[in-house]
């Protein structure tokens, strides 16, 4: 069976909801977009390749940083428009921030409070912005 035969990219305009998670802590690491370009190229691979919305283009994570994730598994919803990517980290951060995970900001007692793992400096690694 055709993996993308289980997926439904025109359900979401042409992309998927893809959540990455780590495989060894269980972690959520991000939440992205696949079109059914990254979606082969993902298997194609064995990185994950994401669709960047705000590039307009396929985006190979870590590409800049050299922080990759590595597929483990891949996991489709019932419904077709949402995959979870069980993969390996590599080098420690998924956020662009430099955080280990992109949900590092927790609510608590009416007040947001960072609790990221902080990796790298995001200037070093991708320059001033």
């Amino acid at each position: 069976m055709d993996p993308k035969s289980v997926l439904d990219f025109e359900k979401g305009g042409g992309t998927i909801t893809a959540i990455a998670q780590d495989d060894r802590t269980n972690e959520v690491l991000m939440v992205a977009h696949m079109n059914e370009a990254a979606f082969e190229k993902t298997l194609e691979t064995g990185q994950v390749v994401y669709w960047s919305r705000s590039r307009n283009r396929l985006w190979h994570k870590g590409e800049e940083s050299g922080n990759v994730q590595r597929v483990v598994s891949v996991l489709a919803d019932c419904d077709g428009d949402a995959v979870l990517l069980r993969v390996e980290q590599v080098g420690g951060a998924a956020c662009h921030t430099g955080k280990r995970s992109c949900f590092f900001r927790k609510l608590e007692d009416g007040k947001v409070v960072d609790v990221g793992v902080q990796i790298f400096d995001p200037e070093q690694v991708y320059g001033k912005k």
